[in-house]
């Protein structure tokens, strides 16, 4: 089958305006790594591009409704998880939204999944495969229920399946009708399988599975790839599988050191019991008990289709023998544990529900697979936290202080950082900076940076010259130096090896040095392309305590300049990062109109801690939705 002729395209960028669009459809593209996050990525990047060409009046995009949404991110997500799981390598994905052409009812949605170098090809249709074909998963089936065309084509290294989406019109209201009413009736059925008798549940497993599988492994997708605890995508497995097409279920994972040591084969060596799921909970402790002492041991010749195991009679003494069938849990070639399902009164399982089950087992690997990168990375994330923090703010007499930091991704180190040390008897600085970037690369300049700051304030350099010297080292050799570290660092992360060449270090910073003097504290500050801080007196008045200067990094030849102001008995200092005052709340910043400003104004009377966490519940507060930015504040205030 063809592929869709290709029209001119036109690249989707989100600042564009919609009155002066043309003709011809609008594009968005992206590439996706082959690894188990791909179809999370992917379902996220639909649902934006389809919401900014509403909201931008793309032509074709009035027909867009939030059931053709669900379709693409349907359709996207079983594409993508085939590519992932058949071809690992790559994939490539586009959408595009086409107007209606000659000999054509209605406009329409386009997606292209392409992978490279694919190691099999997908099944299109459910008819008998000849015996050692594999199964390849459902994902065409789901493309020919939804689309009003599709196609496959094969490139030189490249296989792309296409589908086209009707964005409105009579079909397209039919076939959103007809996918509504499967949608009801799967839970009807659900419902139904729960409260009838068991030989009734067997009768109508062949129906239920030629009705909702594509549905039931979608809705189980999206359920499993939202978790980043293995042993929640293992108790999701059981509760998504008993009653509906099991009466227990039990999942073991191979534990991680096990896993990086040995390829697509298991055993019992350290392998645990996650999760044992039964339609009955006080079965539930027994069958772990039996299913401990004896966990499944399958030969490394074994795929990921069903084995047969044998059935716990210990555990279910009641219940009639019944059927026990053990699948691998594989993703990248390797073994992640084990699913083990179970059904009494049965001789055997309908080949329509192994199948179906073997699909499921792909994406609870894929699952599995995708929390243990994602804690990888996060143990990771918070060894260089630690090192990138202090342990403690250094106590400055006369000198009250609080602090609030929070990192924009909760398991991972932000691009602020802040330090309050001692620099020498009677000496005491503060820092507080924002990385360009995010992530391990920022985190690198960051660990950098701190202790230069200390050596440099405790070498006895003035806050000027501190700011002179670390824009140098910035801009030297040094910064090779963050790059190679950044690489091993994303490396061993799973983040693949960062873009060869030097790359520019852009450093915002506000640093100052506190001396305690008679009658308060002499305070010299120097901001270098920094928010800057505001000093609050006790009756009120706010005004900012240093002038602006080039941030570091950009350029070498630049002297930076210092302030010196007395913080007196109940002045306080407001430094923060600008992911308060960059906080948005639409086209509107929380700083807009001295709204920081305000706000510290309204902090008079209360102490450094008090004031810090205003700060922090007043930027919240400001959107509704979730902070885009890491935020840091420090308040130190006379006493």
């Amino acid at each position: 089958m063809g592929s869709i002729p290709r029209q001119r395209e036109t690249t989707f960028r989100a600042s564009l305006q919609p009155e002066h669009r043309p003709g011809p459809p609008a594009v968005v593209r992206t590439s996706l790594p082959g690894n188990p996050m791909a179809p999370a990525a992917a379902r996220r990047f639909v649902r934006a591009a389809l919401a900014d060409w509403t909201e931008l009046a793309v032509p074709a995009a009035a027909g867009i409704t939030d059931r053709l949404a669900d379709d693409s991110v349907l359709l996207v997500s079983e594409l993508v998880t085939n590519a992932v799981v058949h071809a690992g390598t790559t994939v490539e994905l586009l959408c595009r939204l086409d107007e209606a052409g000659l000999g054509e009812s209605a406009d329409a949605l386009v997606i292209e999944v392409s992978d490279h170098h694919p190691a099999r090809a997908v099944r299109s249709e459910p008819v008998p495969q000849p015996p050692g074909t594999p199964e390849y998963g459902r994902g065409l089936q789901l493309v020919a229920t939804l689309s009003e065309s599709w196609g496959i084509t094969y490139r030189t290294g490249t296989k792309t399946v296409w589908a086209r989406l009707p964005v409105e019109g009579v079909q397209a209201v039919q076939e959103i009708e007809s996918y509504a009413s499967e949608q009801a009736l799967q839970r009807g059925l659900r419902a139904a399988e729960i409260l009838a008798p068991l030989p009734k549940r067997i009768t109508h497993d062949t129906e239920w599975v030629n009705r909702g599988a594509l549905t039931f492994l979608a809705e189980a997708s999206d359920l499993l790839a939202g978790q980043f605890d293995e042993d929640l995508v293992a108790a999701l497995a059981g509760q998504l599988l008993v009653p509906r097409l099991a009466d227990w279920c039990a999942v073991w994972l191979d534990d991680e050191t096990e896993v990086a040591g040995r390829g697509v084969g298991t055993g019992a060596t350290g392998t645990r019991l996650a999760r044992v799921w039964h339609t009955s909970e006080q079965r539930i402790e027994e069958l772990r008990r039996t299913l401990e002492k004896d966990p499944p041991r399958l030969s490394d010749a074994v795929g990921t289709g069903a084995v047969p195991v044998p059935w716990p009679a210990d555990a279910l003494p009641g219940d009639e023998a019944g059927t026990a069938l053990a699948y691998r849990l594989t993703a990248g070639g390797r073994a992640l544990g084990t699913l083990v399902i179970g059904r009494s009164g049965m001789v055997r399982f309908a080949d329509e529900v192994t199948g179906l089950i073997e699909d499921f087992s792909r994406r609870v690997a894929l699952a599995v697979s995708a929390a243990r990168r994602y804690q990888r990375q996060a143990n990771i994330s918070q060894v260089l936290q630690r090192g990138l923090l202090p342990g403690s703010v250094a106590e400055i007499p006369g000198v009250q202080s609080g602090v609030v930091y929070e990192p924009r991704d909760k398991g991972g180190p932000g691009g602020d950082f802040y330090d309050v040390f001692q620099a020498g008897k009677g000496r005491w600085c503060f820092a507080l900076g924002d990385v360009q970037g995010k992530g391990v690369e920022a985190a690198v300049v960051i660990g950098l940076a701190r202790p230069w700051l200390r050596l440099l304030a405790r070498e006895g350099y003035q806050v000027a010259e501190v700011l002179d010297r670390l824009n140098q080292l910035l801009l030297d050799d040094a910064t090779e130096a963050a790059d190679a570290a950044a690489a091993v660092v994303a490396v061993a992360g799973g983040q693949g090896v960062p873009p060869d060449g030097a790359t520019s270090r852009f450093l915002s910073l506000l640093y100052g040095e506190l001396a305690p003097v008679e009658g308060g504290v002499r305070c010299t500050v120097a901001s270098a392309g920094h928010p800057l801080p505001l000093l609050l007196s006790p009756d009120g008045d706010v005004r900012a305590a240093a002038t602006p200067q080039l941030l570091l990094g950009v350029v070498d030849d630049v002297t930076y300049t210092s302030e010196t102001f007395a913080l007196r008995t109940g002045d306080t200092l407001l430094c923060v990062t600008d992911g308060v005052t960059e906080r948005r709340a639409g086209l509107d910043m929380f700083d807009d109109e001295d709204g920081l400003a305000t706000a510290l104004a309204g902090c008079a009377g209360l102490d450094a801690g008090l004031v810090a966490e205003r700060i922090k519940r007043l930027v919240h507060e400001f959107s509704e939705r979730p902070p885009d930015d890491d935020m840091a504040v420090l308040v130190l205030q006379a006493q």
